[in-house]
């Protein structure tokens, strides 16, 4: 019975003798109850979310019993309705069950069919608890800022619930686009230091001389340019996060110092020669593998450990089963409704070619052909020839049969690109009609046709191959840096 005495249900009656029978028949049982006289009163009190069961007579004195009913169901209360109805409203009762009500009990009744009608009502509703924690936990299309449901993101979602209540570093990889700095930030709002700063800071954005002070701070006159004393980073994420994005792209000097102040907990301005002791939780990222810059000596092995303590790896858009389409529709509905556009879903063509194109770009790219679509086109659903025309045309390229081919498959390539047709991506059927093998090849091999075709197109811009590539201009330096290595044209 201990569950039951927690468990408060509501009856809804206006004849006082028969409230008061009713309440001692559960009483007994050792069910709480609480009266309502009136549908308003009902009402009231359903709005505080205690009852898991409502006793609901249907004909009060100020309303109809179905209307509460219908109210419930709108609202989404949780609790289970069971009807009471006199012989001569049983077709009424039988509508309310239409309605969403759990059962209905004819007057008079006894004693035992009050207690058996509510008790199976009140394990009903703790079965209904029970399935949606269970879907919530391991069926969530929502978390913390992240949208989909797929398998892999579930793994996530409980990756950062279980890290967040430590003080564990937490490592965060993943592809550009996929969400690196939500996830630091997910974990931020679902630790103990939500209610402090959650400081965020690219790496990579900020020129090599100049991290040091935006990290640390600097006093006046540390260097040209620093008229007063500021705080960085770390004093600023004081009792909350610093969230350390693209962290492999850290110089490796700096990297020192960084694991100097992890191991110390105590920061050193520029300029300055006195320590500071800061509180904060680290969490940093990279599209890396930081396992092969370690390797390779661009980033410390000790600070790699240091900072590798609990990895958390975002899946790329393309191994996340149907998400591509939920994160879509959500997109979707924000940029029509800021347009002011009468979108409202996706033809069934239209999902197919969101689920079949590889997002190289990962969310960002997704979101931005989105925000294009809506943009450019209007109606109610979204059709795929409003996609923009790069959407699954990307090029197929030719398999050299020799080194001397190689600038002329290029060429082939940028030709395909181009499409004299269009000026962007040529036409599907020009690509299936300039359609070669590659098997064969090495995926470097392809990429990299793919990349200096893309550039080739661009008027050798590579800001410009990589907006339409849908990466980040750096990636293709690095790529062409690695291709370098290899020795390859």
């Amino acid at each position: 019975m201990s569950k039951e005495n927690t468990t408060r249900v509501l009856l809804v009656e206006d004849t006082p003798s028969l409230s008061i029978v009713y309440q001692e028949y559960l009483s007994k049982a050792g069910v709480k109850t609480e009266l309502a006289e009136t549908g308003a009163d009902a009402l009231r009190l359903l709005e505080s979310g205690r009852f898991r069961v409502v006793l609901l007579d249907l004909k009060l004195p100020d309303m109809n019993g179905i209307d509460i009913l219908k109210q419930i169901t709108e609202r989404g209360l949780p609790a289970a309705v069971v009807v009471i109805t006199a012989d001569g409203s049983i077709n009424t009762a039988v509508d309310a069950m239409r309605l969403g009500a759990y059962d209905f009990i004819v007057k008079p009744f006894s004693e035992d069919r009050l207690i058996t009608t509510t008790r199976n009502a009140l394990e009903r509703i703790e079965l209904q608890a029970t399935v949606e924690t269970i879907r919530d936990d391991f069926g969530r299309d929502r978390f913390q800022g992240f949208i989909g449901s797929s398998l892999s993101m579930q793994g996530v979602y409980r990756a950062i619930e279980s890290v967040a209540r430590s003080k564990a570093t937490v490592f965060v990889t993943g592809e550009s686009g996929t969400g690196k700095e939500v996830c630091a930030e997910a974990i931020h709002r679902a630790s103990p230091r939500k209610s402090m700063a959650f400081v965020p800071l690219n790496c990579a954005a900020i020129p090599k001389d100049l991290i040091e002070s935006e990290i640390f701070g600097h006093l006046k006159g540390a260097f040209t340019g620093a008229t007063s004393d500021r705080s960085g980073a770390a004093s600023q994420a004081h009792g909350g996060t610093l969230f350390l994005d693209e962290i492999c792209e850290m110089d490796l000097a700096l990297q020192t110092k960084l694991l100097r102040f992890l191991q110390t907990g105590k920061i050193q301005p520029v300029g300055g020669d006195k320590l500071q002791a800061v509180d904060v939780r680290i969490i940093c990222a990279t599209n890396r593998d930081p396992a092969q810059e370690v390797e390779e000596g661009r980033f410390r092995e000790d600070l790699f450990y240091r900072l590798h303590v609990v990895p958390i790896h975002l899946p790329p858009l393309r191994e996340r089963q149907n998400d591509p389409v939920e994160i879509a529709q959500t997109f979707l509905r924000d940029y029509a409704k800021e347009e002011s556009k009468a979108f409202k879903g996706f033809a069934p063509e239209t999902e197919t070619a969101l689920l079949n194109h590889t997002w190289p770009g990962n969310v960002r790219e997704l979101q931005n052909v989105i925000r294009n679509t809506v943009v450019l086109h209007d109606g109610e659903e979204v059709l795929p020839e409003m996609l923009p025309q790069s959407l699954g045309n990307s090029p197929v390229l030719q398999r050299p049969e020799s080194g001397a081919e190689a600038p002329r498959v290029a060429a082939q390539s940028s030709r395909m690109i181009t499409g004299p047709a269009n000026g962007a991506l040529g036409s599907a059927n020009q690509l299936a009609g300039s359609a070669f093998d590659i098997a064969g090849l090495k995926l470097w091999q392809i990429e990299k046709q793919a990349i200096e075709a893309t550039i080739a197109a661009c008027g050798g811009s590579i800001p410009k191959a990589a907006t339409q590539l849908g990466i980040s201009p750096s990636t293709i330096y690095r790529k062409k840096e690695s291709w370098d290595a290899q020795g390859s044209e």
